[in-house]
C-alpha cells in the first residue's frame, strides 16, 4: 500500500480543517506548503509569493512538496493537504510554464492512487490575510486540480459536503481505516 494519501481541491472547501482533525486522532499528517511559503515570505518580505510572482512561488511550491514527499508516508500512514500534482495544477491555472523538473517530479512522487478532491463549498469558504482568491477562483482551482489529478491517472474521491468528523469518518472508511 502506498501510505501518503493526498487532499487536493481548491482553496477555503475544508482540507486543512480535516487533516487539523485527523492529526488531533493521531494521524501523521504532511502540512499544506503553500501557506507555509506566503507566511514566510510575507515576513522576509520575499517576492515568492502568488500575488507578486507566480512562478517563484509555484517553485518554491515544488521544492516544499518534493521536501514533504521525502520526510513523510515512508511507512506510515500519512495524509497530505496537497501534493506535487497541485503544483501542477497550479501551473496551468496560472498559465506558467511547466519546468522539467516539475513534469519529472509528477512522474516519479507516488502517491496513493486513490485522491480525496475537496468541491468547492461556497457556505464555508473564507478569504483571509494568506488566502485573497474570490470564490470563483477557488472554483476554477478545483477544476484545474481535477484535471491534473486526472491527467496523472489518479482516482478521485469527492469528500461530501458535510460535517468535519463525517468527513473524516467518510475518509478513514474509504481507505478501510476506520
Amino acid at each position: 500500500m502506498n501510505y501518503r494519501v493526498v487532499f487536493t481541491g481548491g482553496p477555503g472547501s475544508g482540507k486543512t480543517t480535516v487533516i487539523n482533525l485527523l492529526s488531533c486522532l493521531g494521524y501523521q499528517t504532511a502540512p499544506e506548503v503553500g501557506r507555509k511559503i506566503i507566511q514566510s515570505q510575507v515576513n522576509s518580505q520575499g517576492a515568492a509569493l502568488p500575488w507578486m510572482d507566480k512562478t517563484a512561488f509555484r517553485d518554491e511550491m515544488v521544492f516544499e512538496e518534493i521536501s514533504n514527499y521525502k520526510n513523510y508516508g515512508n511507512s506510515v500512514l500519512t495524509f497530505f493537504d496537497r501534493s506535487i500534482i497541485d503544483s501542477y495544477g497550479y501551473s496551468k491555472l496560472e498559465k506558467i510554464q511547466i519546468s522539467d523538473i516539475l513534469l519529472k517530479k509528477c512522474q516519479e512522487l507516488a502517491y496513493n492512487r486513490n485522491v480525496f478532491v475537496f468541491p468547492p463549498w461556497e457556505s464555508i469558504y473564507e478569504n483571509d490575510t494568506d488566502r485573497k482568491q474570490s470564490f470563483n477562483e477557488a472554483v476554477a482551482t478545483y477544476d484545474e486540480m481535477v484535471k491534473a489529478y486526472k491527467q496523472f491517472g489518479y482516482r478521485l474521491i469527492e469528500v461530501p459536503k458535510t460535517s468535519v468528523a463525517e468527513r473524516v469518518e467518510f475518509i478513514l472508511h474509504k481507505i478501510g481505516s476506520g
